[in-house]
C-alpha cells in the first residue's frame, strides 16, 4: 500500500465513519472494487483512531462537562445511559463475531444493508420534531440500533440517530447520544482489531503510512461529523437516504 492509496483509505474512514452511509459496508466495497492491498488489520486500527480522536475534539465541551459533574445525579444517570446502550453492541458482536466476520466477504449483505440505512433516513423525514429527555428505555433502544449497525451496509449514525428521533429525541440530543455512544464503539473495535493483529503477527507499517491514514482520517472526520451535525439540525438527514438505496441497487445488480 502507497502513501496515496494510504491517504485515500483514510479519507473514506473519515467520511464513512460519521456520515450515515455505513463505513463497514464501504470498506467492503473498497475491498471488491478498488483493489487497495491493505495490510492485514493494522492499518485499520490508525484510522479508527483518527475518527475517534475527531469525536473527542467536536463534543470536548460536552465531555469535559459530564468529567467535571460526575458527582451529580443528573450526570451519572446519562452517563449510565450511554453505559446500558453499549451493552447490546458488546453482547451481538462477541457472541456472534465468526459468523459477522463472514458477512463482510458478502456483497449481497452490504446491498440490503445499505437498502435498510436508505430507508431508516427516509423515516426521519416524516417525523416532526420533538424534545423528550433520553431515559434508560431509549438509550436500550438507541443501543439495539447500534447493535443492528454491526451488520456491514448499516449505518451506525443512521440508526442510532434515526431510532432516536422516532422516540421523540430532538435532534441535537439525539446525535450528542449517537457520537458519543460511538466512542466506546470505536475504541472497543480498535481493540479488538489490534488483538487480532498481534495474534496473527502482522507486519509492522511505516511511520509515514500511519501518520498518512491518522491525520487524514481525523481531519475528514471532524469536517464530516460537523457537517452531518449541521444537517441533522436542519432536519435533511434523509439526504443520505437516496444515495444509500441507489448504492445498495447497483451493488445487487453488478
Amino acid at each position: 500500500m502507497s502513501i496515496l492509496e494510504a491517504i485515500g483509505l483514510g479519507a473514506l474512514q473519515g467520511v464513512t465513519e460519521f456520515l450515515p452511509i455505513s463505513s463497514s459496508g464501504h470498506l467492503v466495497i473498497g475491498q471488491h472494487l478498488l483493489g487497495i492491498a491493505v495490510p492485514g488489520n493494522a492499518f485499520e486500527i490508525w484510522v479508527h483512531l483518527g475518527t475517534l480522536l475527531s469525536i473527542l475534539v467536536v463534543f470536548r465541551k460536552k465531555i469535559l462537562s459530564l468529567l467535571s459533574t460526575v458527582s451529580r445525579t443528573d450526570t451519572r444517570r446519562y452517563i449510565g445511559f450511554l453505559i446500558a446502550a453499549t451493552v447490546p453492541a458488546v453482547v451481538i458482536g462477541l457472541g456472534f463475531r465468526e459468523t459477522l466476520e463472514g458477512w463482510f466477504d458478502s456483497i449481497g449483505i452490504v446491498s440490503a444493508g445499505l437498502a435498510v440505512t436508505g430507508l431508516l433516513l427516509f423515516l426521519t423525514k416524516a417525523i416532526s420534531p420533538k424534545s423528550a429527555e433520553i431515559t434508560l428505555k431509549i438509550g436500550i433502544i438507541i443501543g439495539f440500533a447500534q447493535a443492528l449497525a454491526i451488520v456491514p451496509g448499516i449505518s451506525r449514525s443512521g440508526a442510532t440517530i434515526a431510532a432516536a428521533l422516532c422516540m421523540g429525541v430532538s435532534s441535537k440530543d439525539a446525535a450528542q447520544f449517537s457520537f458519543l455512544l460511538a466512542i466506546p464503539a470505536i475504541a472497543g473495535a480498535g481493540i479488538l482489531t489490534a488483538l487480532d493483529a498481534v495474534q496473527y503477527q502482522e507486519t509492522a507499517l511505516s511511520l509515514p503510512m500511519i501518520l498518512s491514514g491518522l491525520i487524514t482520517s481525523f481531519g475528514v472526520g471532524w469536517i464530516s461529523l460537523r457537517w452531518l451535525l449541521a444537517i441533522i439540525q436542519q432536519g435533511k438527514l434523509y439526504w443520505f437516504g437516496t444515495y444509500c438505496i441507489a448504492v445498495g441497487v447497483i451493488l445487487l445488480f453488478r
